[in-house]
């Protein structure tokens, strides 16, 4: 694609208003509490965009419309149920963590079980942020600016992790919050242009869904080697929405970091309600694409930078490209920032240095993005041997996932299980999921991840019948924290609930 001096001039001043924002913004944040959760400070409507900025990036632009492409509708299940997760965090998740005033959801284990078992989940944390997430992030994006305009992936890489870094060093969370706003903004306006001129290049709405009739169904049989109903329903789905959403610093982070409880439900309805949207604006392309360009597209996970190519005019080029950098960049700095806590405060400030000031962890906290950003460059070439990189995160994230599930459903909901039954759950996680990979490959990867959580549930089950806590543990109180719910919480939690079932009802 041949960019014109306009297609330069808006990307390049997007990219430098997103930097001269960010950086005013957190201007000040000098301490812990500033660097790592914005003084704990943030308005729910912050909160919101945020969490979808962080959330859709190059592995939903690249990948999931990659899905889309190949597989059809159906992988908008990852959308449509992550809104449904999100209901539940609002109101059973995020009321908990708030009261007890922590930094990081392993934090949240120490207080619950003990030390090694905060440990454990930061250590699974930190590895799969650097060998799966940040690699993914890098990777796709590194891929989409090479199908469009020919950029080597090396130095793609290189490109994105070192700008995204640069201000989340200097910035803390606050500058990431408000990178996020811009380009969250930014990406799902450019989303919808091309979505709008995907409709245009079919000929209307009417002829799409006539054309892609087959691929416009949310609900496949039962047995269905990737996303079969019984998974998405009652099955497997549930566990990486559940981690995802609730459990992960990567997207808690800004609803630990809200100045109430009301905020942070208000700012996570918000995002659920965005979330059933998105199959729209992503996976609507990427099928799209399968019927116009077919003989273009070598991959499917180049199906959007493709329908990119193909259909913007001269004049929005830069601007879309700035949109899908702003995706990868407001991906990767959610990432760095989150990665960067959970290693200051949960590895050096509690078992290294726990003398350290303030200051000093956040110090720490900027050295360790800067490490983050060599490591994660370093081994995304790696991703690239995958066939998908949709497929590589979510399957990766089930050797962890289904273990600090069950430590946290079990902590929250059974005050009587030991440390030992939470810690030998999340060890358990790794082998018995590595074998279902190995044995039982043609098996659908949320099948492994429900079976392996069963697995899990039952040996944490009977540790606790068999070691029970003597009394439960009591957990820490934010005195000082308004933790007054949502006015009308249970009113717009059911509107998402109802917007989801409507949606496979339509697309069934």
């Amino acid at each position: 694609m041949n960019f014109q001096p306009v297609d330069i001039a808006a990307f390049g001043g997007f990219v430098l208003f997103v930097v001269c924002v960010s950086l005013y913004a957190s201007r000040g944040e000098r301490d812990a509490a500033g660097y790592f959760l914005a003084g704990r400070n943030l308005p729910w409507w912050l909160i919101g965009f945020s969490l979808i900025a962080s959330n859709i990036s190059t592995e939903h632009f690249v990948g999931m419309a990659g899905r889309g492409y190949d597989l059809g509708l159906a992988i908008a299940s990852y959308e449509w149920m992550a809104a449904v997760t999100l209901v539940i965090v609002a109101l059973f998740f995020l009321p908990k963590f708030l009261r007890a005033g922590i930094y990081t959801i392993p934090e949240y284990l120490e207080y619950r079980y003990d030390a090694r078992t905060r440990t454990l989940m930061a250590v699974f944390l930190l590895a799969a942020y650097v060998f799966v997430a940040l690699a993914v992030v890098l990777y796709a994006g590194a891929l989409a600016m090479q199908s469009m305009f020919g950029l080597d992936v090396g130095t793609g890489v290189w490109l994105i992790g070192l700008l995204a870094g640069a201000y989340t060093v200097y910035g803390g969370l606050k500058a990431v919050v408000w990178s996020d706003l811009i380009q969250g903004v930014a990406l799902l306006a450019g989303a919808a242009l091309l979505t709008v001129l995907g409709f245009r290049a079919m000929g209307g709405v009417g002829p799409f869904l006539a054309a892609a009739d087959d691929k416009l169904h949310a609900v496949l049989p039962w047995n269905h080697p990737e996303m079969p109903w019984l998974a998405v329903f009652v099955g497997g789905l549930w566990i990486p929405n559940l981690f995802y959403w609730g459990l992960n610093q990567f997207i808690t982070q800004r609803t630990l970091a809200a100045r109430s409880l009301a905020d942070g439900q208000r700012g996570i309805f918000l995002a659920a309600f965005i979330k059933l949207a998105i199959p729209f604006l992503i996976v609507f392309p990427g099928i799209m694409a399968a019927e116009l360009f077919a003989d273009r597209v070598a991959h499917p996970d180049e199906a959007y930078p493709v329908m990119m190519r193909e259909l913007l005019p001269a004049g929005l080029s830069g601007l879309m490209f700035a949109a899908l950098f702003g995706a990868v960049m407001s991906s990767l700095d959610s990432l760095l920032n989150s990665a960067a806590t959970i290693f200051s405060v949960d590895l050096y400030k509690r078992r290294l240095r726990p003398e350290a000031s303030s200051r000093q962890v956040t110090k720490v906290g900027r050295l360790t993005t800067c490490v983050l950003v060599v490591a994660g460059a370093l081994w995304a070439p790696v991703v690239g041997g995958s066939e998908s990189v949709f497929a590589y995160i979510q399957m990766f994230w089930g050797f962890v996932s289904p273990g600090i599930v069950a430590a946290f459903l079990f902590g929250l909901f059974l005050p009587r299980t030991p440390p030992l039954a939470a810690f030998g759950g999340m060890l358990l996680g790794i082998p018995v999921y590595g074998l279902l990979l190995w044995f039982l490959p043609d098996v659908a990867f949320l099948h492994h991840m429900a079976v392996t959580f069963l697995v899990i549930a039952a040996f944490m089950g009977a540790t606790t019948v068999a070691r029970p806590l003597a009394a439960p543990r009591v957990l820490p109180v934010c005195e000082d924290f308004d933790l007054t719910p949502a006015r009308g919480a249970r009113f717009w939690a059911a509107g998402v609930v109802v917007g989801a079932a409507a949606l496979y009802a339509v697309f069934w």
